[in-house]
Order: structure tokens, then C-alpha cells, then sequence
């Protein structure tokens, strides 16, 4: 995985100015799009969109600082279609206009090319078990929320506090297959897992495929495949928070598994009187590498 985020970058270089067909690539370092932008994400600590633009106007400030072209030629090859946008984003990666750089030669904020290099220091346990599920559903109470890496999620937090006490027994009276209990679902999660992207959150139960569900919940059907379940114990979410990390520092990067899409689950399995800490069950869908 890290060789192909490696020559994915290189890649990148070569058509810095050119539209890039991510899937293709993906494709041709035997991935996928989907798993390809999620550790990209994960290890750069941005999304891979947003390393392009700024590598695109790393670049394109150093051919404004130059003053060989006129600011439309220049706009023109680094992809935009006029003066306005190519300032527009410009302007969000420098802080400052591409007339006032040409003028004052700056401020400027570079991105260097990324490198990717593997160090597995073994800081997070992985206590974790490969799953195969057959066809199964997720029922509950489902909200769009935006994605929040650290801490506890508040629009999460509202959504789960507004369904009354009842509800919650309701549901847990209707999960009949693994994982067991309430669960906490994402879906639809933007393949960048940019913060702040909206998904799809689901406070529910998983339910085998035949299980009649009430017409006032809502349901996510999840096809037959396997799944990677690492459990999690300490401060809540903290913990759990670290080992979702880690799975993309150090589980993917080291085992023959990638990333599938589909839901991620949380599965509470103990935790303290006032939710401090817990312990837990994440599972992933995944398929081999």
C-alpha cells in the first residue's frame, strides 16, 4: 500500500496540470479508488483533492513569481477556466492574491511532495478478527451529520438524546444477528473522509435479511462479505478514535486486506455509568488486497 501511495504521487507529479483519472490508477496498482483515497487521507492528513490544489498552486505561484505569463495563460494551465476561480483558490491556499504575490513575491505557503514511509512502532494494540457476514440489514434512526475526527460528535450526541428512552429498547429488542446490540452506524462517509464532509448516521440494530422491520424505521441493506472487528477499551471515544487511526497507520499498511465500501460500525459491547470510557467493537468491511 505504501508503494502505490508512493508512485500515486509521483503520478500525480507528471499531470500536476492535467485532469487525473484516480480510479484508472487505482486500477493499475491492482486497488481502488475508494481504498486509495481513504489512506491517503488517513496518513497525509488531508484529503488527496486537497493535496492536488495545493500542489497546483505551489506550482502555479512560481510561475506568477516569475512574470513570464500573463495570470489568464497561467490559469488556463494549471486548470481553471478563468482568472476569478484560479484566484478564488489561489487565494485559499497562499492567503494572498495572485497580484499581490506577482507584485510582492508573496506571502507564500509551499506544499512539498509527499513521501510515504512505513513505521510500525506497535503503540496501538490490534486485537482484532476477520468476519464473514452473510447479507444482512441495519435498522434504526438515521440522520445526515457532519464528520468530526476528534471528540465526541455533538450532532451525534443530539440525534441519539432526542429519541425517547423506550425507542432505544425497541431496537434492541429487534437485533437477532452479529454484531449484537445497538450500534452506531456511518454510511455514505465522503471516500476522502474530509471533516466536516457530511454522512449518513444511524443509531440502530443489525437484523438478519427475512426480519420483518416497522415501516417507521429506517433500513441500510449491507451485501454478503467479510469484515476486519477490532475491539477497543479505554477512555470513550478517545479510544476507540485511536484505533480507527491506527487501522489505517498500521493495520492496512501491514495485512492483505483493503478497504470495501460500505457502513462502519460501532458496536458498544461494556462501558461506564456516564459513557467515560468503554468497551467497543469496530468493524470495517474489507476484502483482499
Amino acid at each position: 500500500m505504501i508503494a502505490a501511495l508512493n508512485r500515486l504521487v509521483d503520478l500525480l507529479e507528471e499531470h500536476l496540470t492535467e485532469e487525473f483519472d484516480v480510479d484508472e490508477v487505482a486500477r493499475a496498482l491492482g486497488t481502488t479508488e475508494y481504498h486509495l483515497r481513504r489512506m491517503f487521507s488517513s496518513l497525509a492528513g488531508m484529503p488527496l483533492s486537497e493535496y492536488v490544489r495545493r500542489r497546483r498552486m505551489t506550482v502555479a505561484a512560481a510561475d506568477i513569481v516569475r512574470g513570464e505569463d500573463d495570470l489568464l495563460s497561467i490559469a488556463v494551465r494549471h486548470g481553471y477556466g478563468s482568472t476569478e476561480a484560479f484566484g478564488r483558490a489561489f487565494r485559499a491556499v497562499h492567503g494572498a492574491s495572485p497580484g499581490d504575490v506577482r507584485r510582492d513575491g508573496g506571502p507564500l505557503r509551499t506544499q512539498p511532495q509527499l513521501r510515504f514511509r512505513l513505521t510500525v512502532e506497535g503503540s496501538i494494540p490490534m486485537d482484532t478478527r476477520i468476519v464473514d457476514r452473510p447479507t444482512f440489514r441495519l435498522v434504526g434512526h438515521a440522520a445526515r451529520v457532519p464528520l468530526v475526527h476528534h471528540g465526541i460528535n455533538p450532532h451525534i450526541q443530539q440525534h441519539i438524546t432526542g429519541l425517547p428512552p423506550q425507542e432505544h429498547l425497541r431496537l434492541k429488542a429487534l437485533s437477532d444477528t452479529e454484531p449484537a446490540g445497538l450500534l452506531q452506524v456511518s454510511d455514505d462517509v465522503d471516500a476522502e473522509a474530509t471533516e466536516g464532509s457530511e454522512l449518513t448516521y444511524l443509531h440502530g440494530v443489525a437484523v438478519s435479511r427475512d426480519t420483518p422491520v416497522p415501516d417507521d424505521l429506517d433500513a441500510i441493506e449491507v451485501p454478503a462479505g467479510q469484515w476486519a472487528v477490532f475491539r477497543t477499551a479505554g477512555p470513550h471515544p478517545q479510544a476507540l478514535q485511536k484505533t480507527w487511526a491506527a487501522t489505517a497507520t498500521e493495520w492496512f499498511p501491514s495485512n492483505p486486506w483493503r478497504l470495501r465500501p460500505g457502513p462502519s460500525l460501532v458496536a458498544i459491547l461494556d462501558r461506564a455509568e456516564d459513557f467515560s470510557t468503554a468497551t467497543c467493537e469496530l468493524w470495517l468491511p474489507i476484502e483482499p488486497a
